[in-house]
């Protein structure tokens, strides 16, 4: 028979489970926080913190520009074949063209760019400076004089929020074009239709529910894995594992959440 004495004891993870759920969030929104104030302080961007910027705006934006654009581009073309022959198959062709700019566009792309950048630049970050963070190369910083995220941090975040947001803008352009030429060929006959098509879908409130959407999902890549590398409070190795785990497994809850909400600005 178990020991009664032992149920308390196994109610304690339990209970504790939701306090770590609010404090890893609670960690969450102060890391934000600092992120905005140190953006908007003006000593942030002078000398060796400009630098810094600068050097991570390039590195994680033009490496990844290139190899996206084919991505999308592929993607793009494989869609549109099949939603094309769907729609001959059904006789619904007139309704092709739009749902290939709301499918691609509007959805796809924003959401692609955010996670690609997020595999790809925004996680090995968070990875990085917890090294840097365990190692005290943080605290080193600190005592010559440098403040360690202005320096380290907010570049990271900065540049993994540009990096996104270029990504789905130049994807989306070349995805505009790509459709085009495939519906249409390369006959400028079918353009008129298609730039009404457009201004049909992009109504102002389409998109400002685009533009935030897309804004929102790269705070979100470029804050949430940074913050769970420089999360506190986690002595061992499977334990920081652990705590990476939950950062991405927020990173998706958040990505999720904000498609569920564009969606609903979109389509209620």
């Amino acid at each position: 028979m178990a020991n009664p004495r032992s149920w308390p004891q196994a109610l304690v993870p339990v209970g504790r489970a939701p306090l770590l759920w609010l404090a890893g969030w609670w960690q969450l929104a102060h890391f934000a926080a600092l992120m905005l104030v140190v953006f908007l302080s003006a000593a942030t961007w002078r000398g060796a913190n400009r630098q810094a910027l600068a050097r991570h705006l390039v590195q994680d934006t033009a490496p990844l520009l290139p190899w996206f654009i084919v991505l999308s581009g592929l993607i793009t073309a494989v869609f549109t074949r099949i939603v094309l022959l769907t729609a001959q198959n059904y006789g619904l062709s007139q309704y092709a063209l739009e749902m290939l700019i709301r499918v691609v566009v509007l959805e796809m792309i924003p959401l692609t760019a955010a996670l690609f950048v997020a595999l790809r630049c925004t996680v090995p970050h968070g990875a990085e400076l917890a090294r840097m963070r365990r190692r005290g190369e943080l605290d080193a910083l600190r005592l010559q004089g440098t403040d360690p995220v202005a320096h380290e941090v907010l570049p990271r975040v900065v540049a993994g929020v540009f990096s996104a947001i270029t990504l789905a803008a130049v994807s989306c352009v070349v995805a505009l074009v790509l459709v085009y030429v495939l519906v249409n060929d390369f006959s400028l006959a079918g353009l008129p239709a298609y730039t009404h098509v457009f201004a049909r879908i992009f109504t102002p409130s389409v998109t400002l529910v685009f533009v935030l959407k897309t804004l929102l999902s790269a705070c979100a890549v470029a804050l949430i894995p940074l913050a769970a590398g420089l999360q506190e409070g986690v002595p061992g190795g499977r334990l920081r594992a652990v705590t990476e785990l939950r950062g991405l497994v927020r990173m998706f809850a958040v990505l999720l959440a904000i498609e569920a909400l564009s969606l609903m600005g979109n389509y209620y």
